[in-house]
């Protein structure tokens, strides 16, 4: 059993609050737009961290992190891509690889929307943590904890960071 913290769109924002809600969660995970290495080393330093590139992001993040990260959790087939659209709605750039081959959990982020959303079609749960920086348009930052055992989701929680 794991519990994991997903976070995105941070744009170089760092808040404190962000070790203190992830204290409980034995991973890290950013679904991109990190736009600052110092940032990602500091959630790297506090536990295990996974992350893909977004469109904001420069030349070193993009080394460090992929554009497409496809792993195993827990018995869990986790796939993240930054900009990946929703159920009904996936991007083109990650659409096929989703619906040949559908993973248990599907995260993005890219729209600062918030968005928890079980895909019937495909049998999948897609999590858009929305926004932890301060720069879009979002009204509130969030970031979302999740437990993960033996390829089962539970304890989903959204954490508002104002």
């Amino acid at each position: 059993m794991k519990r994991i913290g997903i976070i995105s769109d941070t744009h170089s924002f760092w808040d404190d609050r962000y070790l203190l809600y992830f204290e409980s969660c034995d991973e890290i995970w950013h679904a991109g737009d990190i736009c600052s290495t110092d940032l990602a080393q500091r959630l790297a330093a506090f536990r295990t961290f996974r992350a893909v590139c977004g469109n904001c992001d420069g030349g070193d993040l993009r080394r460090l992190y992929p554009e497409i990260l496809r792993f195993r959790c827990e018995e869990a087939d986790v796939l993240i891509k930054h900009i990946g659209g929703y159920p009904g709605r996936y991007d083109a750039s990650i659409s096929r690889q989703i619906h040949e081959r559908p993973p248990h959990l599907f995260i993005s982020g890219h729209s600062h929307i918030l968005k928890i959303q079980y895909d019937k079609t495909l049998n999948l749960l897609h999590i858009n943590p929305g926004a932890a920086g301060k720069q879009g348009w979002q009204h509130e930052r969030t970031l979302v904890r999740i437990t993960i055992d033996k390829g089962q989701f539970s304890d989903c929680e959204v954490v508002t960071l104002g």
